[in-house]
């Protein structure tokens, strides 16, 4: 049965729930990998994340595309979802631990040196705090997540973070979507910092038209015969994971409130994003929170800016490394990201 719609997850969702004694059912495992239907969709409605798009993207929203066709043709864009379940890639993992990848499938790229169809993805890394044949939600907490940001490009700023940065452990981040180019990002301000083209403005969250388990590459589940077409890399995706153990490492010895790049030096801009939750929810309020501050920090430039503020919105003090130019420019930015405006420089004539 397809899969489909939110409520017809939730209610298949609560009928096997039902019927466990609040457990998940672990009978029918249709592509084969060790895991049931029942609990894969369990855990993709529980991790769905919150989509923010742009409210008047090029392309309208993912789309849904045609069953038992094997080249991708698009049915409806209606916001459908499609995720993948599987035993963690991931080195060390352990039999509990879970890879889920969310897909956000595009008819097109409509940004700069755009392209009919656009793959894209999020992924989170979850863990269930005991061995068991009937596993609970309760069971299930995030431990990582992963956005695919111009993936395996010179303009690569994908990002992976703890899921307790994010306030995401047991349930979906909020992931913003680049308009066009449909690039994830796991906060609203890292869209500036890619190639130069990704502007996260005038975003709506994604009202979804359901979420459809893809299977395995080998085993696709929903008819989902396009998996395989060499029109888009879905296929290779599906394949690898997006965890593993050299970016985990370099992010557990960063603070717990920092989003890594997990390509360290493949991006024009710094290798980490320290980004504290009173900065996001300034941004998020205009800037209008008792107290702020943005830091960012490159192995390569050896740059530092933190911007404090007060209740006003008023700069408090800048400390900075390298020229006054670099100081000058990046201070821009995050002064745009804070809606600070500039005081008047009174020394100078009218």
């Amino acid at each position: 049965m397809r899969t489909s719609l939110w409520s017809g997850a939730l209610v298949f969702l609560t009928l096997v729930v039902g019927a466990c004694g609040h457990g998940i059912a672990q009978s029918v495992d249709s592509d084969h990998d060790g895991m049931s239907d029942g609990l894969e969709q369990a855990l993709l409605v529980q991790f769905a994340p919150t989509f923010m798009i742009g409210e008047r993207d090029c392309s309208d929203v993912p789309a849904e595309f045609r069953p038992a066709v094997k080249t991708p043709e698009v049915e409806h864009e209606n916001g459908t979802i499609y995720g993948q379940v599987s035993p963690a890639k991931a080195g060390g993992g352990r039999r509990q631990d879970v890879e889920i990848h969310y897909y956000h499938l595009w008819r097109t790229d409509c940004g700069k040196h755009g392209h009919p169809l656009d793959t894209e993805h999020v992924a989170v890394l979850v863990r269930a705090s005991r061995s068991s044949a009937e596993w609970k939600r309760d069971d299930w907490k995030a431990i990582y997540w992963y956005a695919a940001a111009h993936e395996n490009t010179v303009c690569d700023v994908s990002q992976v973070a703890r899921a307790s940065t994010l306030h995401a452990e047991d349930r979906g981040a909020r992931v913003w979507i680049s308009p066009g180019k449909h690039a994830s990002y796991l906060n609203g301000e890292l869209c500036r910092r890619g190639c130069g083209a990704d502007k996260c403005e005038r975003m709506v969250p994604l009202t979804p038209g359901g979420i459809v388990n893809l299977g395995e590459v080998g085993a696709p589940m929903n008819e989902s015969a396009f998996i395989a077409s060499r029109a888009w890399p879905l296929a290779a995706k599906m394949s690898q994971t997006n965890f593993p153990a050299e970016p985990l490492a370099r992010l557990e010895a960063l603070p717990d409130t920092d989003i890594a790049w997990v390509n360290a030096g493949r991006h024009p801009a710094q290798q980490i994003i320290s980004i504290s939750s009173a900065t996001e929810q300034s941004i998020a309020g205009g800037g209008h929170n008792a107290s702020s501050a943005i830091s960012l920090a490159g192995d390569s430039t050896g740059n530092a800016l933190s911007t404090a503020q007060d209740s006003t919105g008023n700069a408090l003090g800048t400390s900075y490394r390298k020229t006054k130019h670099a100081l000058g420019s990046s201070a821009r930015h995050v002064g745009e990201a804070l809606h600070v405006t500039p005081k008047p420089d009174d020394s100078k004539p009218n």
